[in-house]
């Protein structure tokens, strides 16, 4: 009768006693606690930052190097990466940068320069046109 009692004792713990369950809580218990250290020293970090910057000079200087702001009256003037291994091609945007023009392929220069010369007329002339029906309308 005892080892049934016993034998029944056993299966009642391990049925209802919820190992899993206290297994998954502590493992949250520990997640938590490395974010709350975490924090603390984020906390410990900002506030030695706070206390280095209380001067106005420190302040300035953070301002300058880590968001690029400048005094009044002063301009901000980025330097752009030059051309080398790895950085893109520049040669999109500055023409000084383009390969030179060969003598053969000037005819091909001068006949897009004659186009875009003739919109540039015509849209002068259209502006032309604009400007003195406007200025009839004063009369």
């Amino acid at each position: 009768m005892v080892p049934l009692a016993v034998a029944t004792a056993v299966v009642m713990l391990v049925g209802w006693f919820p190992l899993s369950e206290i297994w998954h809580q502590q493992s949250e218990l520990n997640a938590t606690g490395a974010q709350i250290n975490a924090i603390k020293a984020q906390q410990r970090a900002l506030t030695l930052q706070a206390k280095s910057i209380d001067s106005k000079a420190a302040a300035i200087l953070l301002a300058r190097e880590q968001y690029q702001l400048v005094s009044s009256g002063q301009s901000l003037i980025q330097v752009l990466p030059g051309v080398g291994p790895g950085s893109a091609d520049q040669s999109i945007g500055d023409p000084g940068l383009q390969p030179l023009v060969s003598p053969s392929s000037v005819s091909s220069l001068v006949a897009s320069n004659a186009t875009t010369a003739s919109k540039h007329q015509s849209s002068a002339k259209a502006f032309l046109s604009r400007l003195v029906r406007t200025l009839e309308f004063w009369r």
